[in-house]
C-alpha cells in the first residue's frame, strides 16, 4: 500500500471508531511544506481502552501486524503504538494524546485537509513546525526535522500566526531554532 493509501486507510479507520486524531510528523509537513518519502505515518490519537478494540479491528490480519497488548499498555502510559502493513512494511504510530499543554493546543487546532481526497485532521502548519522543532532538539540537532520545518515556513510564508509561534516557541524551549529558521527561510 503506498504511503497516501495507508494515511487514508488509518484515517478512516478512526472516523469509523469514533477516534480523533491528528495527521503529524512527516507526512504532515509533507502537506505543508515540501513532500518526501517516508516509511511511517505518525497520528495523534485521543484514544482510551474502550476504543482499542474497534480501531484494531480496522486493521486486520493478515494485512496487517498490531500487537494489542503493547496498544494497551501504549494507552496507559500515554506513549506510542504502531500498526504494521505487512506487505509494505508501511508503519502508522499511534502516538497517544498527553496531558502536555502544547500537545492539547496543537491537537485542538488541527485542521481538515482534502488534498489526498479524503477529510484529513491534520496538525496546523504552525504547529507542525513547532513540533518538528523541538524533535530537532530533542534528537540532538536533527537536520532532517529543521529542513522539514524550513519547508513549511517558506511554503506558508505570511499566512503563518506569528505571535502564537513565538509564544509556543518560548514555551517549549526552542526560540534559537525558530529565529534560525527564520534567517535561513527562502520565501517561495
Amino acid at each position: 500500500m503506498l504511503q497516501p493509501e495507508l494515511v487514508i486507510r488509518a484515517a478512516r479507520g478512526l472516523d469509523e471508531a469514533g477516534v480523533a486524531y491528528m495527521v503529524t510528523g512527516s507526512v504532515a509537513s509533507s502537506l505543508q511544506g515540501e513532500p518526501r518519502l517516508t516509511h511511517d505515518v505518525d497520528l495523534v490519537v485521543a484514544l482510551d481502552e474502550r476504543d482499542l478494540d474497534k480501531v484494531l479491528a480496522a486493521f486486520p490480519a493478515p494485512q496487517f501486524y498490531a500487537d494489542s497488548a503493547a496498544a494497551l499498555d501504549a494507552i496507559r502510559s500515554h506513549r506510542m503504538f504502531n500498526v504494521i502493513e505487512l506487505a509494505t512494511g508501511g508503519k502508522i504510530d499511534f502516538w497517544l494524546l498527553t496531558p502536555d499543554a502544547f500537545d492539547r493546543s496543537r491537537f485542538e487546532r488541527r485542521l481538515t485537509d482534502d488534498s489526498l481526497g479524503y477529510p484529513l485532521r491534520v496538525s496546523a502548519p504552525e504547529d507542525t513546525i513547532l513540533a518538528k522543532l523541538r524533535w530537532a532538539r530533542a534528537s540532538g540537532g536533527s537536520q532532517k526535522q529543521f529542513s522539514d520545518a524550513l519547508h513549511i515556513l517558506e511554503v506558508q510564508g505570511g499566512g503563518l500566526d506569528a505571535a502564537y509561534m513565538d509564544l509556543w516557541a518560548a514555551s517549549l524551549g526552542v526560540t534559537d531554532l525558530l529565529q534560525k529558521l527564520r534567517a535561513e527561510a527562502e520565501p517561495i
